[in-house]
C-alpha cells in the first residue's frame, strides 16, 4: 500500500498502522501512569529522573514499590513493546507489509494484528490495575 501524501515507501494496511499507533500510544500512556503511581508513594526521585529512563529501567525501579501483579504485567508489556519497536519490515506470506521481530534467543516471528490487539488489551488491563491502585 502507498500513501503518497505521506511517503513514497510501501506501507502496511491502514488498519495495521492504526493498531500500531494505538499500541505505541497506550503503552506510552501506561509508562507515564506507572511513574505517576510510584511518585505518589516514593518521593526519593522525580518525574524528570524517571521519564528519562528506559521503560525497562522504570520497571526495575518500581519493583518492590508497586504491587507485584502490576510490575509483572508492566514487565511483560515492556518486552512486547520492545519486540514491536525493535522489529523490521517484512512482506508476509499474504503479500502484506508488516513488522517481524527477533528475540535474543533467535526466535523470529511476525507482529500480527492479533499480537497488536493482545498488546492493546493487556495495556487496558494494566491501566485498570493502575487506576485501582491509585484509588479510583
Amino acid at each position: 500500500m502507498y500513501d503518497t501524501t505521506l511517503t513514497r515507501q510501501s506501507l502496511p494496511s491502514e488498519r495495521y498502522r492504526v493498531l500500531l499507533g494505538t499500541a505505541i500510544s497506550v503503552f506510552s500512556s501506561n509508562n507515564g501512569f506507572i511513574i505517576e503511581n510510584v511518585l505518589r508513594i516514593d518521593d526519593s526521585t522525580s518525574w524528570y529522573a524517571l521519564i528519562d529512563k528506559t521503560s525497562g529501567a522504570v520497571k526495575n525501579y518500581v519493583e518492590g514499590k508497586l504491587p507485584d501483579p502490576i510490575v509483572q504485567l508492566f514487565g511483560d508489556l515492556v518486552d512486547m513493546r520492545n519486540r514491536i519497536i525493535h522489529g523490521f519490515r517484512i512482506t508476509n506470506t499474504n503479500g502484506e507489509q508488516t513488522i517481524a521481530t527477533k528475540e535474543k534467543s533467535g526466535r523470529q516471528f511476525e507482529i500480527t494484528e492479533d499480537y497488536l490487539l493482545d498488546f492493546i488489551s493487556k495495556n487496558e488491563e494494566l491501566s485498570s490495575m493502575l487506576h485501582e491502585f491509585r484509588g479510583y
